[in-house]
């Protein structure tokens, strides 16, 4: 049965990126890829928080699995992160590359962190 929450969480996961990640894009004129930038900072902080949630005591396992492993495995893509700033690297973007990578980085972590404060700060 845990396998099945992971399928369901994917299932909502991967569409959600694409359209998001294309809703994102779509309103900056750049050649940073703010949607795959969104997502995956976006997947940190639910990860966190959730994180924080099951620390607490207030989440469970077949909720990690869910949310957890489905639906941030999906949403959040190191694949097309490391595609997009290769590509940028190679169209002499490297000042993008290096923005996209320590952004990313930095945002991401800040995100799980900031995530984990707020499930402490509700269940805590």
């Amino acid at each position: 049965m845990n396998w099945l929450l992971v399928v369901v969480g994917a299932v909502v996961g991967a569409p959600l990126r694409y359209l998001t990640d294309r809703a994102v894009q779509s309103r900056h004129d750049s050649v940073f890829p703010w949607g795959t930038f969104v997502v995956n900072v976006t997947g940190c902080l639910i990860l966190g928080t959730l994180t924080g949630a099951v620390s607490a005591g207030a989440a469970g396992s077949h909720l990690q699995l869910l949310v957890g492993t489905g639906l941030c495995g999906a949403l959040t893509t190191y694949s097309t992160f490391s595609y997009e700033t290769l590509r940028l690297t190679e169209t002499g973007a490297g000042l993008y590359a290096a923005a996209n990578v320590v952004g990313s980085v930095m945002a991401g972590l800040g995100a799980v962190f900031a995530g984990v404060a707020i499930a402490q700060g509700l269940w805590a």
